[in-house]
């Protein structure tokens, strides 16, 4: 597997690095050796998985994992954890990939627990940070215990979100792990234009915060609304069967 460190180490250190063209090179790496790798892609919600998953998809064998445990309140990370399902599954049908979906356990108090004492952090400061760290460290000890080539996150398809942050707590979370980490700027080259016109043609629903309970106050959302409209869309759903056949599944 290609080690994104040993690219940049051949890069001008004072240079601004181009994640897109880091990740293009590695592909390019992949076609030129015929190799398929297997990636374990964090992802935060469905919209964040759309262009993400039609441009990987096309170089390697892709699994989402949904670890979220800063989504506030429960309901809505149920909301969202269905339709992250629901597209995965649409997007298999539509355009025959078989791309997996796998859930990491609800932990928000865990979740508490490492952003304390960065309550009042502005959104995009150190308290995102910390959590960009969190899941990203659940996504490589999971992608090295499961034997996946790499580990990565669709956040940085998100033009509200720092991918030089992201990129590089992904890259310091490898050094942990026996693993690799896939570096991104998935809003480069219209991504995050593409995402929403996928978001439209798949019918997807587009969340109106990021996720935590404090960035929402911070944004002034109505959390008593969000979770009245996100229990009642979850009636007559059933979050662990409804999609069975797009779980992950370990093929011996």
């Amino acid at each position: 597997m290609i080690d994104v460190e040993e690219i940049l180490s051949k890069m001008n250190p004072n240079q601004k690095i181009n994640y897109d063209r880091v990740m293009q090179k590695m592909v390019q790496d992949w076609e030129k050796d015929q190799k398929r790798p297997t990636i374990l892609m964090h992802t935060c919600c469905a919209p964040c998985s759309t262009y993400t998953l039609e441009y990987l998809s096309q170089y390697a064998d892709v699994t989402i994992y949904f670890a979220n445990s800063n989504i506030h309140p429960k309901a809505e990370y149920q909301r969202r954890a269905y339709v992250t399902q629901k597209f995965v599954s649409d997007f298999n049908e539509k355009t025959g990939y078989t791309v997996q979906y796998l859930e990491a356990p609800y932990a928000p108090q865990e979740f508490f627990r490492k952003v304390h004492g960065l309550e009042d952090e502005p959104e995009g400061g150190d308290r995102c940070k910390v959590c960009y760290d969190y899941r990203l460290d659940k996504t490589a000890e999971v992608a090295v215990e499961l034997g996946f080539d790499y580990f990565g996150s669709a956040l940085t398809i998100s033009p509200h979100k720092n991918s030089q942050t992201i990129n590089s707590v992904g890259i310091e979370v490898q050094k942990v792990y026996a693993t690799h980490y896939l570096p991104s700027d998935f809003k480069k080259n219209q991504g995050y234009k593409r995402s929403v016109e996928m978001c439209e043609e798949y019918d997807i629903y587009r969340q109106c915060y990021c996720g935590c309970i404090f960035g929402a106050q911070d944004q002034g959302i109505d959390l008593v609304k969000v979770k009245k409209e996100a229990t009642a869309f979850m009636a007559g759903k059933d979050l662990e069967k409804d999609y069975s056949h797009i779980k992950f599944t370990v093929i011996d």
